[in-house]
């Protein structure tokens, strides 16, 4: 079993920027691929950004160029940077593991982010 905990969410002003952090905790040493995902009000869960155990990294194209995502395994955390954060980035993030013996996906409980004047 992998748990997840996020945090770093809250309100921010168009432009502004959030980091967001994903504590890992469990049988980590079985986890391969993780990443984060968005789900906005009315809307299906999306992909944001993911990165491979080897720091291999992929975004929806729609934040190519303002979020990073990145890991430290030491620590078994894995952060998403947001940066010109826009109004339609406002949805709860939720952080995804998943099992490399297993495949088996594990998620975080999500925080929500909410991008407003």
């Amino acid at each position: 079993q992998v748990q997840l905990v996020e945090s770093g969410g809250g309100l921010v002003q168009p432009g502004g920027s959030l980091r967001l952090s994903c504590a890992a905790s469990g049988t980590i040493f079985s986890i391969n691929a993780m990443g984060w995902y968005r789900q906005a009000p009315g809307k299906e869960r999306e992909l944001v950004a993911g990165i491979t155990s080897g720091s291999r990294t992929n975004y929806a194209d729609s934040v190519k160029g303002r979020f990073t995502i990145s890991r430290d395994n030491a620590k078994n955390m894995v952060y998403l940077q947001m940066n010109s954060l826009k109004p339609e980035d406002t949805a709860v993030y939720y952080c995804n593991a998943v099992s490399g013996a297993t495949l088996l996906s594990y998620w975080g409980q999500g925080t929500q982010v909410t991008v407003s004047s």
